[in-house]
């Protein structure tokens, strides 16, 4: 383990023990680095990776802070992450998305409110016919069924997954004959199942709705 992952290591075990909790500003750099027993290069250069990932907050002029480490926060991190690989890894996020989804949705189907449903169904009958209109709705909608699961952590992991597959979205609206009414279709069954209140049957039909996204992206990659 290098120098700068000790102190990493050292500065999350602090915060995992409670020593450093969620708005607590750090000691004074010579102070910390000399607690960690590192150099204060090392711990510049553990601040700035924690920073990165949202675990530190550094303010300028102002010292440096536990963030909040709110799912939310820290996911948004990885959605960062996920842009750069979106090219090479867009099937493996979808299969991400495979896993999750359905029983983002069985929640939702428990879960859902009768105003939420409502304003579900506004999503699944667009009145655009632009391809990124439509897309946008389609990112609204799953979002608002992930949040509805009642799981902010689940609720999170799957916006954060959102974000890095829309341009396939928008291609497979682009180049694939029906692709939109398809989609219309699934999620008009998807919100009928959550209306019903039936978990099983909305799990089914999320399942089949992101497997089917993915056949279609590894045709056309393929």
């Amino acid at each position: 383990m290098s120098v700068t992952d000790d102190a990493i290591a050292k500065i999350k075990a602090m915060i995992i023990s409670g020593d450093l909790e969620p708005g607590a500003r750090l000691p004074r750099e010579a102070d910390l680095a000399a607690e960690l027993g590192v150099s204060r290069n090392s711990l510049r250069e553990a601040v700035r990776a924690l920073s990165l990932v949202r675990i530190l907050d550094v303010r300028q002029g102002d010292g440096t802070y536990v963030a909040s480490l709110e799912p939310k926060s820290l996911l948004d991190a990885m959605s960062f992450l996920l842009e750069f690989h979106q090219d090479d890894s867009v099937l493996d996020i979808l299969g991400v998305r495979r896993i999750l989804e359905p029983a983002a949705t069985a929640l939702a189907a428990r879960s859902m409110s009768e105003d939420g449903i409502a304003h579900l169904r506004t999503l699944v009958e667009p009145e655009t016919e632009s391809v990124t209109e439509l897309v946008s709705l389609d990112l609204e909608f799953h979002a608002a069924i992930a949040a509805a699961s009642g799981n902010k952590v689940l609720a999170s992991l799957l916006d954060s997954l959102s974000l890095p597959t829309m341009r396939a979205r928008v291609w497979r609206g682009v180049t694939e004959e029906r692709a939109f009414e398809r989609t219309v279709a699934e999620h008009r069954g998807i919100c009928d199942a959550i209306a019903a209140r039936d978990p099983d049957l909305a799990e089914a039909r999320a399942l089949a709705h992101v497997a089917g996204v993915m056949e279609w992206l590894r045709r056309a990659a393929g």
